[in-house]
């Protein structure tokens, strides 16, 4: 079965199929006005211009706790010193928040981009995975939002997370959690730009939205010598060859298929000059995994992998398996909701259907403690050949997606507590 027959199939509370609202004939509230929509842009892009690494994002805390003050709110500061947390509302007491979480650092990037003023000021910093997007998006909810309450149209309180470190892993959503985040919330929603989306979409999926990432390090180690006479050596070039070679085939063959756990080295380092054998080898890499329960058997197989492949050369091995983010795994109510949210601000031909990633992302902390899900936000211009992608000092983003992004999150509060 497709995405979008899986979509359709979802079906309200109160019977109303997903792919609608339900209270659908009432138009809703909370839309933006040229004057905030102007004031958002202006914010991301000073955000875009002054980007922080992860758990150094002070001047971004300070940007939004003032923003948010200015609206009468009254955020927190987490108590890992960055990212805030806000309540929208106030709580009666009972029915469990809904939550919109947004990741604040940037990436130890250059920025190359050219021809535009918003540039980072940064030198080897940049948001180049659009959390300053996702920033600003939530910000522009809860100030639309914050607007409601006062006029008593808001329903139920909504809490605003603004979260450090995704970039770091495990990410800081754990600390985040720990911090109290989540206290009396029944459901967490977010967005992550999507480049090959364009502006004014999204992209739903139920179940499995991104895969698992840990970070895999080996060091090999063995009685060096000279290239003359490798047969008296540990020859540690080989091995470490072997290892790279080796360890992502035998993996490909114990698992199942299906899972997509693979294994990719991305540094190896290893020896000084050509007529002497090493006696130290390091390498890096990513594992990476689109099944939760393959993930949580990932590091006994990936262990046993590399010390077989090492043995057999004659290399000792010391593995550090740093354990990153599961998958994301989105809640079909929860994408029902963004479903009906999306339908009733833009109609049903703003929703398409997207693919699960083998990126990772620390969202997924949050679903295992409450349901939720992670809907990919359009940020391509119209008619844009680039092919500009994440991680990239070029990348950019289309801001009238900043619009449509205040726009789901305020719709999906509302018919949240309607529901």
């Amino acid at each position: 079965m497709n995405q979008l027959k899986s979509r359709a199939s979802l079906v309200h509370a109160d019977g109303e199929p997903a792919g609608r609202s339900p209270a659908r004939a009432v138009s809703l509230p909370g839309t933006l006005s040229e004057e905030l929509r102007a004031e958002l842009i202006a914010f991301r892009r000073d955000l875009h211009m002054h980007p922080e690494l992860g758990n150094q994002e002070f001047r971004t805390t300070a940007a939004i706790k003032a923003r948010l003050e200015q609206a009468g709110l009254a955020p927190r500061v987490l108590s890992t010193g960055t990212g805030l947390m806000c309540d929208v509302g106030r709580w009666d007491g009972e029915t469990p928040m809904l939550a919109l979480r947004a990741d604040i650092d940037a990436l130890p990037i250059p920025d190359v981009k050219t021809g535009v003023p918003y540039r980072s000021t940064v030198p080897d910093r940049a948001h180049a995975c659009g959390h300053d997007v996702h920033t600003t998006t939530v910000l522009g909810a809860g100030l639309v939002l914050a607007e409601l309450d006062r006029r008593g149209e808001l329903p139920h309180a909504v809490r605003l997370i603004f979260q450090p470190a995704e970039e770091v892993l495990p990410g800081g959503a754990p600390d985040a959690i720990e911090s109290g985040v989540l206290e009396n919330v029944g459901r967490i929603i977010g967005v992550h730009c999507d480049p090959k989306v364009d502006v004014g979409k999204i992209g739903l999926r139920v179940g499995a939205i991104t895969s698992a990432c840990d970070r895999l390090e080996v060091t090999l180690d063995g009685a060096g010598g000279h290239t003359a006479r490798p047969h008296l050596t540990t020859d540690l070039v080989t091995a470490a060859a072997r290892v790279a070679v080796d360890v992502p085939a035998l993996l490909a063959r114990r698992v199942d298929a299906r899972s997509g756990l693979a294994v990719t080295w991305g540094r190896l380092h290893t020896g000084h000059a050509c007529n002497v054998i090493p006696q130290h080898a390091e390498m890096s890499g990513t594992v990476r995994c689109l099944d939760l329960k393959a993930w949580r058997d990932a590091p006994d197989l990936v262990h046993a992998a590399v010390d077989e492949v090492a043995t057999t050369h004659g290399a000792k091995t010391v593995i550090n398996y740093v354990r990153g983010v599961p998958p994301v795994v989105n809640d079909a109510a929860s994408i029902g909701l963004l479903d009906a949210a999306m339908t009733e601000r833009r109609g049903p031909y703003a929703i398409e259907d997207t693919e699960q990633s083998l990126g990772g992302e620390d969202f997924s902390w949050y679903l295992e403690h409450v349901p939720g899900a992670m809907a990919r936000l359009g940020v391509r211009a119209h008619g844009d050949t680039r092919g500009l992608d994440l991680h990239r000092g070029d990348f950019d983003v289309d801001e009238e997606a900043i619009t449509v992004g205040v726009e789901l999150f305020t719709a999906a509060a509302l018919l949240n507590g309607a529901r």
